[in-house]
């Protein structure tokens, strides 16, 4: 992988993201990097990077909330809320989903941890959702091998 080179805004932010200890300080810094892309102080690059490691110290810090962030996690988060907008996920959705945790190189793991989060956010809305499930064919004697 290519080193990307950092501006001073871009080393002291991280500084501090790396001394961040709750998730309130993370969204906080998150706040402040949407803000400084949004007066072109710093590029959607850096912003990229350094909202994915956001992401990465938020999961070393205790606590269940969601931490936004311009980062890869938050666009997969966004487009998995777009999916559970109707309350119902598809097997079809299921799918696409799982192109775009490939494309962005969002973990099953993160996926899971992700979905907990927000299905624990939204029960405390009173909401429901229905995720269709897979069921694996049943093993018959004409598919043995």
């Amino acid at each position: 992988m290519v080193g990307v080179r950092m501006s001073r805004r871009a080393r002291r932010l991280f500084k501090k993201i790396q001394r961040a200890d709750t998730k309130y300080s993370l969204q906080e810094l998150a706040s402040g990097i949407q803000t400084e892309v949004d007066k072109r102080l710093l590029s959607y690059d850096e912003a990229l990077m350094l909202g994915n490691m956001i992401q990465n110290r938020a999961d070393q810090v205790p606590g269940d909330s969601i931490v936004y962030a311009i980062s890869d996690r938050d666009a997969y988060r966004r487009t998995l809320e777009l999916y559970l907008r109707d309350a119902l996920l598809t097997r079809t959705e299921q799918l696409l989903l799982w192109e775009e945790r490939r494309r962005l190189g969002i973990s099953d793991g993160e996926h899971e941890a992700l979905m907990n989060q927000l299905m624990t956010q939204w029960k405390r809305q009173g909401r429901s959702v229905t995720i269709d499930r897979f069921t694996k064919p049943e093993s018959g004697g004409a598919d043995s091998v």
